[in-house]
């Protein structure tokens, strides 16, 4: 099971206290604009890198609306990883991208 966050309380969170974000869009996608300090690992091969994530640590899943974070977040929980599906996606980001 995982959680889900809105994105004001995810933006409020981010300012506050450093967490760890995933940002699972395509890699053409993260190269455009992401998130300063995302780690980029599209669900398109999230198979292959998922023993890249500590199972000890909070993952927050963001992708483009909130669909891929959501399929991520239900296939890292499967797994046993502690994750929280960041609605809204970049899309609803307010805040800086590089």
């Amino acid at each position: 099971m995982y959680q889900s966050i809105t994105m004001p309380e995810f933006e409020q969170l981010w300012k506050k206290t450093p967490v760890k974000l995933v940002d699972v869009r395509e890699a053409d996608e993260y190269a455009h604009a992401h998130v300063d300090g995302a780690i980029s690992m599209p669900l398109s091969g999230l198979e292959d890198t998922v023993d890249q994530l500590d199972k000890d640590e909070n993952y927050y899943v963001m992708c483009l609306s909130g669909a891929r974070s959501m399929a991520a977040c239900q296939y890292l929980a499967s797994k046993g990883y502690k994750v929280t599906n960041v609605m809204g996606g970049i899309s609803a980001w307010r805040g800086e991208v590089v």
